[in-house]
Parts: C-alpha cells; sequence; structure tokens
C-alpha cells in the first residue's frame, strides 16, 4: 500500500498559511504531512522562510490523524542534536505519536548561516551519524554523557517523552549513504526514484525492511494549474532551481547563487522534470516512478503558494483517488 503525502513548503508560504493548508490537506484525505526546514527560500521570488518546528506545534494542534515529518531537518549546525532530540520528542506529543523526524546533512544554504563553514561531504556524514547517536540516547530517556570528534553532551536528559519513540527517517543518496545510515534509521528518505535504493537498503544486515516495518519515502514537485501555461510559469519563477540535482544544491549558499546557477533554465526545462497544468494522469505517471521503485510513502510538493487554495479545492480529491488506484491495482 503506497501513502500519499501533502508538504509544507516553507519556503514558499508564511506560517499561518502553512498551517491552513495542513488543515485542508487532512480534509482531503492525504496520509501525512511533509515539512521543509530552511532558513532560507532556494529563490527570493519564494519569499518565505518561517521557523519549522513553530510551525509545526502549530499544525500538531491544528490536525488530528494526518502523519507529520520533517522533510528534512540537519541536526549538525544550525541545531545541536541534543536540542532535535528535544524538539521531536515535544512534537511527538503534541501529535499524540504521530511524527517522524526526518533528518539529513544539510544544505549550505540554510547551515552557513551560523558562521562555521560548510564541511566537506565525508565530514557532514560523520557529523550526522554522531547526531542519530545522541538522538537514540536521549530518546531513551536515560542521563546521556557523550564525547565524539564532533559532539559533546553534559549531563543531558529529555523529561518530557512520548509514550512511542519518535521515528528517525534518514535522507539518503547513493549507496554509500545507504550504507552508513541504514542501521541507523528506522525509514528512508530520498527525493528522487532510484531503483538501486531499496534493495541496498534492505541488504544491509542492521537494517529494518522496507516494506515489512520501514518505510521509503520519496518526494516530487508538481505544478497543477487549470492553466498549462501559466502553470509553466510558476514552476519556472519558483522551482527552476531544481534542475541543478542535489550534488549542486547542496553546495550553493545564497539565493543568489541559485538565482545564476539557474539563470539559463528555461520554461520548456522545467516543464520536462515537473508535470504541469490540469492533466491529472500526467502527475499520476509521474508519481508511479516511487511505487514502481519501491518506495511506500510519496510526498507531492504543489508549486507555487498562490496555486495551493484551488489545488486543495479541486485537485487534491481527484488526484489522490487516481493515485491509489493507480498504485494498488
Amino acid at each position: 500500500m503506497t501513502n500519499f503525502g501533502y508538504t509544507l513548503m516553507t519556503e514558499q508560504s508564511g506560517p499561518r498559511e502553512l498551517v491552513g493548508y495542513a488543515q485542508r490537506a487532512e480534509e482531503r484525505g492525504f496520509d501525512f504531512l511533509q515539512m521543509s526546514d530552511h532558513y532560507s527560500p532556494w529563490l527570493t521570488d519564494q519569499g518565505h522562510a518561517p521557523y519549522a518546528w513553530s510551525v509545526l506545534g502549530a499544525v500538531a494542534q491544528a490536525t488530528s490523524e494526518i502523519g507529520l515529518m520533517t522533510y528534512v531537518t540537519c541536526p549538525t549546525m544550525r541545531y545541536h542534536p541534543a536540542v532535535v532530540a528535544q524538539k521531536a520528542a515535544t512534537i511527538g506529543l503534541l501529535s499524540e505519536g504521530r511524527f517522524t523526524l526526518g533528518l539529513g546533512s544539510g544544505e549550505n544554504l540554510n547551515e552557513h548561516t551560523i558562521g562555521l563553514g560548510w564541511p566537506a561531504i565525508e565530514t557532514r556524514q560523520e557529523m550526522l551519524t554522531e547526531a542519530i547517536e545522541i538522538i537514540r540516547a536521549l530518546f531513551a530517556g536515560d542521563l546521556v554523557t557523550y564525547r565524539g570528534e564532533h559532539f559533546d553532551v553534559d549531563s543531558a536528559r529529555l523529561w518530557d517523552l512520548p509514550e512511542e519513540t519518535v521515528r528517525i527517517a534518514v535522507a539518503c543518496a547513493g549507496q554509500r549513504a545507504v550504507e552508513t545510515f541504514a542501521p541507523y534509521g528506522d525509514d528512508l528518505i530520498a527525493v528522487e526514484p532510484d531503483e538501486t535504493l531499496v534493495p541496498q537498503w534492505n541488504a544491509q544486515p542492521d537494517a529494518l525492511e522496507i516494506g515489512s516495518g520501514a518505510r521509503a519515502i520519496g518526494q516530487i514537485p508538481i505544478c497543477w494549474d487549470p492553466s498549462e501555461e501559466a502553470a509553466i510559469e510558476r514552476a519556472h519563477r519558483e522551482f527552476k532551481w531544481f534542475g541543478g540535482g542535489w550534488n549542486v544544491n547542496a553546495d550553493l549558499p545564497t539565493t543568489a547563487g541559485f538565482s545564476a546557477a539557474s539563470q539559463f533554465v528555461r520554461p520548456e526545462d522545467v516543464a520536462e522534470s515537473i508535470p504541469c497544468g490540469p492533466d491529472l494522469d500526467k502527475i499520476v505517471e509521474a508519481v508511479s516512478k516511487f511505487w514502481e521503485a519501491g518506495f511506500t510513502d510519496v510526498g507531492l510538493v504543489q508549486v507555487g503558494d498562490e496555486g495551493q487554495d484551488r489545488f486543495l479545492a479541486e485537485a487534491a480529491g481527484p488526484l489522490l483517488e487516481r493515485l491509489r488506484a493507480a498504485a494498488h491495482r
């Protein structure tokens, strides 16, 4: 069974709007909500970056059943892992067990903010490994003292913990990351429908098996609009950065850098990678690549704040019906 989510895109909407979209997404029947955790939008035209954890607290109270998750939080630079553990446990309590902590090694765009530079990928993965060890130790409810290569914790304990331990999902891009993090995560996160990832994860001796207790959680941008022309224009304006790929996107430090890197991306280039317009079958075809690659969960990113209300009111229900019918054949 494939679950379908709605993405609360903090880069393109303000905090009050995001809470409202969360409520309507639950009403429309989405299975879960993904929330990005950014200090900056990708492009100036997106124009937003509220604090994700404050919004999550509000969303947890404004909804009742829909799953919640960060997609993703970097627990190594802007946030110390001990603080991430406290935040995640609190959201776990407020949501009554609906929250999954999605973690990743981060992007320069957000993490350079604190002025400590941007480490190489090998160092970032070492830092993430230590961070997950710390978070898991604190989730166990013990008094934790930790001395690592990158992080120290001195006599820390979480005093408010949910009855059910918060799940940890880890973002992986490629075999090396899967081999490193599969033993540490409950679930896999990936932004591309790479058909090799799920078998690689399941091959790790200490990993929970995807499909039998673990999830593989993907994400895909779409730009639904009654006008295909308007959809392509909006997707190009706000999501042309997407074409750079994550190897590039992880290292660019500013919105100006993303603007420069995507200046030659044409509207037709965006339309080739993001399904745009009113054709729901085209969206289903694009999303299907994830469940065909073994993913259990797929979150949809509706591009642009201006299109959210109409998407949720007119397209979300029929789209979910078509997605579920296609995925469960």
